[in-house]
């Protein structure tokens, strides 16, 4: 979660657009980590832009796995705490 935090402080865009969490950009990072058949280099592709170094790119990777793991209703339950 800290690195969530991270991409949103230094990589996202200031300036967001109208969206459940008023960032379409970061709603997009979310479902895209959250969602168990994004594999980790299809997460790595999306995010490729915002990705500097390796260690960036390790990371994500991390990240995604982190989720990939989670059963379906961990899952379910993570998408529902978004939801506010």
């Amino acid at each position: 979660m800290k690195l969530v935090t991270v991409l949103m402080l230094v990589a996202l865009p200031l300036y967001c657009y109208a969206g459940s969490s008023g960032c379409s950009l970061l709603d997009n990072v979310i479902d895209k980590a959250v969602d168990p058949t994004v594999s980790k280099d299809e997460y790595r592709a999306y995010l490729k832009d915002f990705l500097q170094t390796e260690n960036e790119g390790n990371a994500i990777d991390e990240l995604k796995q982190c989720f990939l793991q989670q059963s379906n209703e961990t899952l379910a339950n993570f998408k529902q705490m978004l939801v506010i």
